[in-house]
């Protein structure tokens, strides 16, 4: 397709950041879209369109540089996007400004949010959206994204799930942005509420320690690793979606045990109540954990485990197992906003309204993405 032919306009906030890139790394592949990349560095952005255009001759990408805080509404009158994604995390204590921004100018919304009160109170937006016939859509990322999609794939297989165990452990030499490494720190030893035997229940935040291997005869295996607890929009969007539910939990891991137990100990002061997170040690922590880079592997991997009642009455158990390799497992976080805006962009979607990600793509439409990365899953 010409440069010159109608295309589908997406801006990427955080266009050149750690997920933003990747989305795309993606989308400019197709030619229907035209990419408009932000970021903070004017610099920056021109550099990584101009390398996203010696890699697809026939793209059409331009980089900008504007702040979004403030310069926002003026750049979506200017450039006139048919969809945003919200790539600048994190979104722990953010509020709904871009999205508010962009209902008002009828323009479709996505993000990556995986904040619990962010997502979750995502739908107050839903009446504007709906009004200005607008999808709005919050956590289009692993979670709830992908774990909805997935949760969706295996339950035709139950008469009643009983309970639901999702988990995400990266490679250590997986690139880990300071929006990431924050975000943990926002919740890391608060009580985190889920819900657990049928009730609400408090756990503090890298504490309820387990240790498992994520492994399968098709993907192989990822060796015994180190999880820990973490607040994530799942532990609440999946017992109102599946009332039946009589716990949902969600761990993460880091691959190393010097880092995943050292932030296990760092928790502790904000569970003993004597800080109140560790937020402000951020960037030092960041800073910290790449010192760590050469260790370990580029490989990590993701499970949702259903367990509860088949069709004949009897207990069941199914486990959906991913295993990532040679450094693709940051693909993952970005594809279900690249299933979205194709959709978007090709007018397969005729669903308005501001939401969670949940049930609007399938693990088909996320097992065609994957094609051609060192990504694999299996369902035990």
């Amino acid at each position: 397709m010409p440069k010159t032919a109608k295309r589908y306009p997406i801006m990427v906030l955080g266009g050149y950041g750690v997920f933003g890139a990747r989305i795309c790394r993606l989308l400019v592949k197709d030619s229907k879209i035209r990419l408009i990349v932000v970021g903070r560095s004017a610099h920056r952005a021109e550099a990584f369109s101009r390398r996203l255009t010696a890699n697809n001759p026939d793209a059409d990408v331009s980089g900008v540089a504007f702040n979004v805080a403030t310069d926002l509404d003026q750049a979506l009158e200017t450039y006139q996007p048919k969809l945003v994604v919200h790539a600048c995390g994190p979104f722990q204590g953010q509020g709904y400004h871009v999205a508010r921004l962009c209902i008002a100018r009828s323009i479709h919304y996505l993000d990556l949010s995986d904040d619990r009160n962010f997502v979750t109170g995502f739908d107050q937006l839903n009446e504007a959206a709906t009004a200005r016939n607008v999808l709005a859509v919050s956590g289009v990322s692993s979670v709830p994204g992908l774990t909805s999609a997935v949760i969706e794939s295996l339950r035709p297989d139950f008469a009643r799930m009983r309970h639901i165990a999702i988990g995400i452990t990266p490679g250590n030499r997986a690139p880990r942005g300071l929006a990431v490494v924050t975000a943990i720190l926002s919740y890391a030893g608060k009580p985190i509420p889920r819900w657990q035997d049928g009730h609400w229940a408090e756990v503090a935040g890298w504490h309820d320690l387990q240790r498992r291997n994520i492994k399968g005869p098709a993907i192989g295996s990822l060796g015994d690793r180190w999880f820990g607890a973490c607040d994530v929009p799942d532990l609440v969007l999946h017992p109102e979606r599946y009332p039946e539910l009589e716990s949902v939990s969600f761990h993460a891991g880091l691959e190393l045990l010097l880092l995943h137990f050292g932030l296990w100990g760092l928790s502790w002061p904000v569970r003993l109540g004597l800080i109140r997170n560790l937020i402000p040690a951020a960037r030092v922590i960041h800073r910290a954990a790449a010192l760590f880079e050469p260790f370990g592997t580029n490989r990590g991997g993701m499970f949702v485990v259903i367990s509860g009642d088949g069709a004949d009455g009897e207990p069941l158990k199914k486990a959906w197992q991913l295993i990532a390799g040679a450094g693709d497992g940051p693909w993952i976080p970005a594809i279900p906003v690249v299933i979205l805006s194709k959709k978007l962009a090709y007018n397969t979607v005729k669903t308005c309204g501001a939401m969670p990600c949940c049930n609007l793509f399938t693990v088909a439409d996320f097992e065609a993405e994957i094609d051609g990365l060192d990504i694999a899953f299996e369902v035990a």
